[in-house]
């Protein structure tokens, strides 16, 4: 009931967002783009939907492999399936679909669900630093000189340079990073009103975990294939908001599009489904701020994607999800 309650209100914040930056722009502008959208590029806008969460298959069956020899293919795009469900439905927004993720990972790998977290966590730090740094990269090169893609540039530089500082020091010396981390986690976990851990309780938890961290030092094929499944969803990603910008009659280079996409990943700390509402704003204000799209087509186009994207990740995910909890069909 209290989970119910939770994602209720989730939504409505998140809806609320929505409609309060519509009202903005300008709600009889947006739509009438919005519904100028030809059924032929609505398909293709849903290809590459689908195509974005089959290639983060790659990074699902990349990072449980260490895990008894993992996952099938098929069985790994079922998984990026459900993690896109379990990313809409989640209470709490997508921060907390991966512990849930975790757990049918290590029941089907017959492997502790504290295994499965360690390297489903070690795989989206790896997805992610390389998605940032392709972003960097391509914004140095495509946004330089533009006065309005400064923010970017710099919010992107940012966090490259934090994750850069911070995998040196759990390099250079797993000690320094244990510490980090026991003082970062300690005190919410002491108040956990039905698991909570003191702070020897918490330092061997986080050992543990970073046993199943360090485990990719050893595997650079691993490494390398989390890496490319990251980019390749991030180009699709980038390709799918291209074609629906297009079909709202902007026209934009892609590149800068692809160094764009990471950046309204940061709205999944928003304990909202989905991230409803702050995915969109990020993804809409960055759209107009840095490649310079008009704000009613970036509103459209935006709202064109993500109504897509809901749809196929509360059918597809949805079947996927309840496969993995042992529905069959005629059963």
């Amino acid at each position: 009931m209290r989970n119910a309650l939770r994602f209720a209100l989730g939504v409505a914040v998140g809806g609320g967002g929505v409609a309060a930056y519509l009202l903005v722009v300008g709600v009889d502008d947006v739509a009438e783009r919005a519904l100028a959208v030809a059924p032929p590029v609505l398909a293709a806008v849903a290809a590459l939907v689908v195509a974005e969460s089959i290639a983060d298959g790659i990074g699902v069956w990349a990072s449980v492999r260490p895990l008894r020899g993992g996952l099938s293919p098929c069985r790994s795009v079922q998984f990026a399936f459900a993690g896109d469900f379990f990313d809409t439905l989640s209470p709490a927004g997508p921060v907390s679909s991966e512990p849930i993720l975790a757990q049918f990972v290590g029941t089907a790998t017959d492997t502790s669900y504290s295994d499965a977290l360690g390297v489903r966590t070690a795989a989206k730090y790896l997805k992610t630093g390389t998605q940032l740094l392709v972003s960097t990269a391509l914004a140095a090169a495509v946004l330089a000189g533009d006065p309005d893609a400064t923010p970017v540039l710099l919010a992107l530089g940012s966090v490259v340079a934090l994750l850069a500082v911070a995998t040196a020091v759990a390099l250079r010396s797993r000690a320094v990073a244990t510490r980090a981390l026991v003082a970062l986690l300690a005190p919410p976990l002491a108040r956990l009103p039905r698991r909570s851990l003191d702070r020897a309780g918490t330092t061997a938890a986080v050992e543990r975990f970073l046993d199943r961290l360090f485990r990719f030092r050893s595997a650079p094929r691993l490494v390398a294939l989390i890496a490319l499944g990251g980019v390749l969803e991030q180009a699709l990603a980038a390709g799918t908001l291209w074609v629906a910008l297009a079909g709202t009659g902007a026209t934009v280079p892609l590149l800068p599009l692809v160094a764009l996409m990471p950046l309204p990943q940061a709205a999944s700390v928003v304990p909202v489904p989905a991230s409803l509402g702050a995915y969109d704003g990020l993804l809409s204000g960055g759209l107009v701020l840095a490649v310079g799209v008009p704000v009613a087509a970036a509103a459209a186009a935006v709202l064109v994607v993500r109504t897509v994207s809901l749809l196929f990740w509360l059918a597809a995910g949805g079947v996927a999800a309840a496969l993995l909890r042992g529905w069959r069909p005629g059963g």
